[in-house]
């Protein structure tokens, strides 16, 4: 099946190169591009990608804001597409509000072309994309900014430790390596599972814990005390 993905940037350069690098891939398609946010909530609701790669900062929507409505605003009865915000990283702080949301990774603006054809296709697949070297520096830094610091963001997960233990003793297992940034393959290893078992005891604890990906769902786990901070 061919992913099909809708570019959001305001640089016509940026877009040119992310759609280069994109289209090579026998599996991906761009179907659409946007130059700011508002452009972004009505290309996605028209074209209704699987992925939007979507780039922090624009001019009026920021890209923060573009992800918040398309999940909010999204009119089909299907899930709305998942977002893969792109950052220089040097701004954490609009990654952390990004991924409050609803965003289900993000990518540096640097990356490598491979990366970014990987990174679609992990996020596509329902995946969170975290890079592995700044995964827990990302987690620890969003989990301590106060509730309420940038416009549009809910407030931390810190009061939502009952559902947690609502959870069985496996599900919290798997919560806490999702926590410590593994993938499905590597908890599947980790546990002795099959990896379409993790998958579905991933979704499941989403769907228990009312997240939206899996980036939440280990902010919910350190704001818990699951993961000390650091881990």
């Amino acid at each position: 099946m061919t992913i099909r993905v809708l570019l959001a940037d305001d640089q016509e350069m940026v877009r040119a190169a992310l759609r280069a690098v994109i289209d090579r891939r026998e599996d991906l398609c761009v179907v659409g591009e946007a130059a700011d946010g508002d452009q972004a909530v009505d290309a996605a609701s028209r074209l209704r990608p699987d992925v939007v790669v979507m780039d922090v900062r624009m001019p009026g929507t920021t890209g923060v804001e573009a992800t918040g409505r398309i999940r909010a605003e999204w009119p089909h009865e299907d899930a709305p597409p998942r977002v893969l915000v792109l950052t220089t990283f040097d701004l954490d702080e609009y990654v952390h509000a990004a991924l409050r949301a609803g965003a289900s990774g993000f990518l540096l603006k640097n990356s490598p072309p491979d990366q970014l054809a990987h990174a679609i296709r992990v996020v596509a697949g329902g995946e969170a994309m975290l890079a592995p070297s700044v995964t827990h520096r990302l987690i620890d830094a969003f989990a301590a900014l106060p509730a309420g610091l940038l416009p549009g963001t809910p407030a931390p997960a810190s009061d939502r430790r009952e559902p947690i233990d609502a959870l069985t003793e496996r599900e919290r297992e798997v919560l806490i390596l999702v926590a410590r940034g593994l993938s499905n393959l590597q908890i599947a290893d980790a546990l002795g599972l099959t990896q379409a078992n993790v998958k579905s005891r991933v979704n499941r604890i989403l769907t228990r814990l009312g997240l939206d990906n899996r980036v939440q769902a280990a902010i919910l786990a350190r704001d818990a005390g699951l993961i000390p901070p650091g881990r």
